[in-house]
């Protein structure tokens, strides 16, 4: 069975290593009060976090509903497949009737625990589900929830304010490098370059239905980063800016790497077939039927414009 994590991205072991230096820093050059402080703070905020981990699986099993294969084999069958690509570990998969597009995973023991919010289910296609599945799966996989508890008290320890906003930028670096490590897991569980980019799209306009739409939603993204107020802003953000993780799958889609783990997680399904990089996002065009004959395809940039590296 193929079990790799050479997905994650170079620079976030980098920045989980400066991050707990700059917390140990910080506390080294407090006094001895502080020091005691922030260690008890630390304890304080793990086991905080702990109780409220276990809090909120005793809520989801009174609110939301635990995946039924019977009920939902589509799904079901899904889930096992990024599980086998991915191979996280035990999760658990829970769908909560909320109003909003979203999906989390937390836990600090096995089984972690991944909640796909029920608009999901109807805004995004089979493919695109894979993906957001395995962006959460990646961050099961890579010990993104248990680092994140563990980092989340260290981030919170009692400081000067100038040393607290250092504190807290730097965790949410770490942060957004997680999620760039988990966007390649997501795309290696789908196996598609634009449907990952389309799930992503449909999660802040899931009314795209069309070409016009997507371009237009698209439009918005791209323009994300040009001003330096969203630039500034991410950085206390837990999420990269959309148009930033979309260029960082393509970057990593066209490496030889990249080739090598899409190979690697099909086989674990059976997949032995070439990779398959990209093609039609179900946003825009419906998906194949299976006893449909592929046409020939012009490359994916004269296809899709917005595939084309930003100048």
């Amino acid at each position: 069975m193929f079990r790799s994590r050479r997905y994650r991205v170079d620079n976030e072991q980098l920045v989980l290593v400066l991050t707990v230096l700059l917390v140990l820093a910080v506390i080294v050059l407090s006094s001895a009060v502080t020091f005691c402080a922030s260690g008890i703070f630390i304890i304080l905020m793990f086991a905080l976090s702990a109780w409220t981990t276990r809090a909120h699986h005793q809520s989801l099993l009174r609110n939301a509903h635990a995946l039924n294969p019977v009920q939902m084999p589509k799904l079901a069958a899904e889930v096992e497949e990024c599980s086998l690509k991915l191979q996280p570990g035990p999760v658990e998969l829970f769908i909560a009737r909320e109003k909003q597009l979203n999906a989390y995973t937390f836990g600090i023991s096995d089984p972690k625990v991944l909640v796909l919010y029920s608009p999901m289910l109807q805004v995004m296609t089979s493919d695109e589900l894979r993906f957001i599945i395995g962006h959460e799966m990646g961050h099961v996989a890579l010990g993104h929830t248990w680092l994140n508890t563990i980092l989340g008290g260290m981030a919170g320890i009692p400081a000067p304010f100038g040393a607290a906003v250092l504190l807290y930028a730097a965790f949410r670096w770490w942060n957004r490098m997680c999620e760039f490590s988990s966007d390649r897991a997501g795309l290696l569980a789908c196996g598609d370059l634009n449907t990952a980019i389309s799930a992503m799209v449909k999660l802040v306009a899931p009314e795209v239905r069309n070409q016009v739409e997507f371009d237009k939603a698209f439009a918005m993204i791209d323009a994300q980063d040009d001003t330096m107020s969203n630039r500034v802003a991410e950085i206390f953000q837990t999420h990269p800016m959309l148009i930033r993780r979309i260029n960082k799958l393509r970057e990593y889609v066209r490496t030889q790497e990249y080739q090598y783990m899409q190979a690697g997680v099909n086989r674990n399904v059976g997949q032995p077939k070439p990779v398959k990089v990209i093609h039609d996002p179900a946003a825009i065009a419906p998906e194949k039927q299976d006893d449909k004959p592929e046409k020939p395809q012009k490359p994916p940039e004269e296809r899709w414009p917005w595939l084309k590296p930003k100048e």
